[in-house]
């Protein structure tokens, strides 16, 4: 289970945190590629104003994120009009429901289904030293794996874990990512390494 402060965590300007989620009953968020790729597009629509990403995976009935929160929501403020008693926690959770309610009801329409999808409140940890951010990136990629979606992680295709290592634009945070390893060599290492090292077990959820 998640751990009781995941779920009041605050979110605060230029901090990192770990976001994870299900949906209510356990089954499927995701029934096709299409599903994936909206959730993705939403996802860019609503958070990208007001985070970064830098890891990700999308699972069947669930998905992980390592963000960080934007350093200065000043122009975002402005553009929407927001009054200045808002925080950042208010502004930050405001897009993740508005998010999360966007990918639902075209999620619900296309399956012909009624009622909640995700649960609330959704999970989030802060990541507060280097080596816990280490660990989480290879924990997100892993995802599948450890629950037995795939034999091998890197092969996973919803997963930020390919598209760091590809040369291409992306608002995806890759080269930050690429420095905490160094480089590529040691980012594909450090991944595949990883398992046979101990001590990385405190840092793995029980997100059952």
């Amino acid at each position: 289970m998640a751990s009781t402060e995941h779920y009041y965590t605050k979110f605060e300007e230029g901090h990192f945190y770990h976001i994870y989620n299900r949906t209510v009953d356990k089954k499927p968020m995701f029934k096709n590629e299409g599903n994936y790729e909206f959730f993705l597009k939403q996802y860019d629509h609503y958070l990208s104003p007001v985070l970064d990403t830098y890891a990700y995976c999308l699972l069947i009935n669930h998905f992980h994120l390592l963000v960080r929160i934007s350093p200065d929501l000043t122009t975002f403020r402005k553009l929407s009009n927001l009054t200045t008693d808002k925080t950042t926690h208010d502004i930050v959770s405001h897009q993740f429901r508005r998010f999360f309610q966007s990918y639902a009801m075209a999620f619900n329409k296309q399956q012909e289904r009624i009622g909640t999808l995700f649960q609330t409140p959704f999970k989030r940890a802060l990541v507060d030293n280097d080596e816990y951010l280490t660990y989480l990136v290879y924990y997100i990629h892993a995802n599948p794996q450890l629950h037995g979606l795939i034999d091998n992680f890197k092969e996973w295709t919803w997963s930020s874990y390919a598209r760091i290592l590809i040369d291409k634009p992306s608002k995806l945070k890759k080269q930050e990512v690429l420095d905490w390893f160094n480089n590529k060599d040691s980012y594909t290492q450090f991944h595949s390494e990883i398992q046979k090292i101990s001590g990385h077990e405190k840092y793995i959820l029980d997100d059952e």
